[in-house]
């Protein structure tokens, strides 16, 4: 409408030349193809964000490992976590502590290969809370210490999305990142 109305009162003894004209009009074409496109990225996004909702809410009641410390504790008093070994470890000690960092109990294994490594401790012993338990790992192959990450399970009670990133509210309180998610069972 802005260059019809500059055609409508442009001066008659001095008209816009062919190359103006042609040149607002490119203006006024690329000018409209940038809303559209601002518009179709818009809708791409939002649909994104939605398949990204549902993928998380797949996964509410599910239990999830991620980086942590943490030691669920059943209803049978079974504790079971996970950690990963960066090499093979001929002795590894598995510490629990207390909320207060006292000590609970130890596990030893031996012999256990490179990667995921899981264990589980019998808590019916204890008779403090053991919803406050923690653990960490030593590993070592001979007089070598093997570099560990200790792995938490946790229940998904939500899903969100955060700045464009879909996030996992944990049972546990905490929110991760979806891409922190080392394992689902």
């Amino acid at each position: 409408s802005l260059l019809v109305a500059q055609l409508k009162n442009q001066d008659p003894t001095n008209p816009m030349d062919n190359a103006q004209l042609t040149s607002q009009m490119a203006q006024i074409s690329t000018v409209s193809g940038i809303e559209k496109l601002n518009d179709t990225v818009a809708s791409v996004t939002s649909q994104f964000a939605q398949t990204q909702m549902l993928q998380g809410a797949s996964l509410v009641g599910h239990t999830v490992l991620t980086e942590g410390n943490a030691l669920a504790v059943t209803k049978e008093n079974q504790g079971t976590a996970a950690f990963e070994l960066d090499s093979k470890a001929a002795n590894v000690t598995v510490t629990i502590t207390n909320a207060a960092g006292e000590l609970v109990d130890t596990v030893e294994m031996h012999g256990l290969d490179a990667g995921r490594n899981y264990f589980t401790w019998d808590g019916s012993k204890y008779a403090g809370d053991k919803s406050q338990l923690r653990y960490s790992v030593k590993a070592t192959n001979d007089s070598t210490e093997v570099k560990t990450t200790p792995l938490t399970a946790s229940n998904v009670v939500a899903a969100t999305i955060s700045s464009g990133k879909l996030m996992l509210e944990l049972g546990s309180g905490a929110t991760v990142d979806f891409n922190s998610i080392k394992s689902v069972f």
